[in-house]
């Protein structure tokens, strides 16, 4: 996920940085892309991913509220809605 942060990578730059099989990448993303966790745009035949950084700020914050202390999860929540 951090490799497709702030920046649009295929999936063989992807392979390139990471060093894992293409098959692997590929079904990381599709499960990535199910959970809206990545945005995707095809440029023909190319897809390319970058890190939906809204939703994961969503998730963060979900599971901040669910397992920290009240006060820690508060905190933690405005400060991903401010930024």
């Amino acid at each position: 996920m951090s490799e497709c942060c702030c920046c649009w990578l295929s999936v063989n730059e992807i392979v390139e940085k990471i060093r894992l099989s293409q098959p692997t990448i590929s079904h990381h993303l599709a499960i990535l892309r199910d959970a809206d966790l990545v945005d995707i745009r095809e440029e023909g035949k190319q897809t390319f991913y970058t890190l939906n950084q809204e939703r994961i700020a969503v998730c963060c914050g979900q599971i901040m509220l669910k397992f920290a202390p009240e006060e820690k999860a508060t905190e933690a929540v405005i400060k991903v809605v401010n930024s």
